[in-house]
């Protein structure tokens, strides 16, 4: 099954406001959570509460953390109109984890949220992310 990504409507508006801190800090943490298939994310969803309210993150233990994951290496550019937000893969390591969905945020502030498809698991291995080649996700201004 495609694996899609989805920004969550109040994203643009909360980093207009400067609700979101300077993704490119080293200081910024972005988190990456993993979610069950009980319940999807929906791009209505206003802060990381409603997605935790809704949704159903993955069990603390067995390799992953209530929170999920740190983003490393992130890293915001910007050429031809095109502003790219990116970062190292994601993996949590000696896990037994079932996901269907991710979701990056940053502090309460969802950004994005990934449907792999259909359950990706891992069991006592590695339950790794890469991201796509281009970016995390981009943002394309119009000529």
């Amino acid at each position: 099954m495609a694996v899609t990504a989805k920004a969550f409507s109040i994203m643009p508006l909360d980093a207009l406001k400067a609700l979101i801190t300077d993704l490119n800090d080293a200081g910024t943490t972005v988190k990456c959570g993993l979610y069950t298939d009980d319940a999807a994310p929906t791009q209505e969803m206003a802060n990381v509460a409603a997605v935790n309210a809704a949704c159903t993150e993955v069990g603390n233990g067995d390799g992953y953390a209530t929170g999920g994951a740190t983003l490393a290496s992130k890293a915001v550019t910007e050429a031809t109109r095109v502003t790219k937000f990116d970062a190292a893969d994601v993996e949590w390591t000696e896990s037994t984890i079932t996901a269907q969905y991710a979701v990056l945020y940053e502090g309460t502030n969802p950004l994005i949220w990934v449907d792999f498809g259909e359950n990706k698991s891992s069991e006592s291995g590695t339950f790794k992310i890469a991201w796509n080649a281009s970016g995390i996700f981009t943002i394309t201004v119009a000529a």
